[in-house]
């Protein structure tokens, strides 16, 4: 079976085994295959705007190698859609890595989810190892990178929370996002409608419209703040709380005030790249605003409208 190179596979091909998860849109299955493969199998492909599907296909064939090598290593992104008669049923995607689980004391391996990073640690998941302050920077750091990369090749993430982030300490620091057929381009309707989680939505996001980037900022802000205070319920605007040791006096100052404007409306939140900024401690200055020079008054004009006498260039050999 071959998924890489972007073509429509038929239902009939997939060997699809045991079922790994079920989230509200579909069931996931392993796969046979090259690779460590996973099927998602939507419960209700004629909703399934295919077309979509096919855009987020395409933008992973058009990478160049290495920045496929990276959507690889931190999307859980769509391979190529499978079809039955015409219709999209599902799609194939890579399996998250090894070092994104763990393992319960009843032997059952689980996805280890942003969930973690939120709360202090409690003996039913002891086994998920917990980061050290300057680690739970370095994650910050890789979601906000991966948020700015995603919104620099024009996409917008949409459903952002704890579920759909997993992250690994091993080798290093590292992310993986989860639930990408919610992606969409700009401009662009979604593969199916999304629903926002509960706890991680925009309050002033217009009602009935779809995701933008403006609401991702809003939450990678969340996202920020929640991992920095181990809070899985703090807001933008609101008091920060950090984890001791996380940020330096640098950091902290710069964070402040995107932390607040973040709780602003639409239009006014910070971007990716200032978050980044702040988060590396590199030191910023502000710029002011250019005041325009007046143009030179006195001219006339037709001075320079008037055609001058037109000589003739003597050329070599002449």
């Amino acid at each position: 079976m071959t998924v890489h190179d972007g073509q429509d596979l038929a239902l009939h091909q997939v060997k699809r085994f045991a079922r790994v998860g079920d989230g509200g849109q579909g069931e996931v299955f392993e796969a046979g295959g090259p690779g460590r493969l996973l099927y998602k199998e939507y419960r209700e492909p004629h909703k399934v705007r295919g077309d979509a599907l096919t855009h987020l296909v395409r933008v992973r064939q058009e990478m160049a190698p290495a920045e496929r090598d990276r959507l690889d290593r931190q999307a859980a992104w769509p391979l190529c859609r499978v079809t039955d008669g015409g219709r999209v049923t599902g799609f194939l995607m890579h399996r998250a890595p090894e070092t994104m689980t763990w393992t319960t004391s009843k032997g059952d391996g689980k996805l280890i989810e942003l969930s973690y990073l939120l709360r202090e640690a409690k003996t039913a998941w002891s086994a998920v190892p917990q980061p050290v302050p300057a680690q739970r920077l370095d994650l910050v750091i890789q979601v906000v990178s991966l948020l700015e990369w995603l919104h620099g090749l024009g996409l917008v993430v949409g459903d952002l929370s704890h579920a759909n982030v997993l992250w690994s300490l091993t080798p290093e620091p590292a992310v993986h996002l989860l639930d990408c057929d919610g992606i969409r381009a700009g401009g662009q309707e979604p593969v199916l409608d999304q629903a926002d989680t509960p706890d991680w939505q925009d309050p002033l996001a217009p009602a009935g419209l779809p995701a933008s980037v403006d609401s991702d900022r809003y939450k990678a802000a969340l996202m920020i703040g929640r991992i920095l205070c181990r809070d899985p319920l703090i807001r933008p605007g609101e008091p920060l709380a950090l984890v001791p040791g996380t940020l330096d006096d640098r950091r902290a100052g710069q964070l402040a005030p995107l932390w607040r404007q973040a709780a602003g409306p639409a239009g006014s939140r910070p971007d990716l790249g200032r978050w980044r900024t702040a988060l590396s401690g590199r030191a910023t200055i502000p710029l002011r605003r250019g005041v325009p020079r007046p143009a030179p008054s006195g001219a006339d004009p037709a001075v320079f409208q008037q055609r001058g006498p037109r000589g003739t260039i003597p050329l070599r050999g002449e």
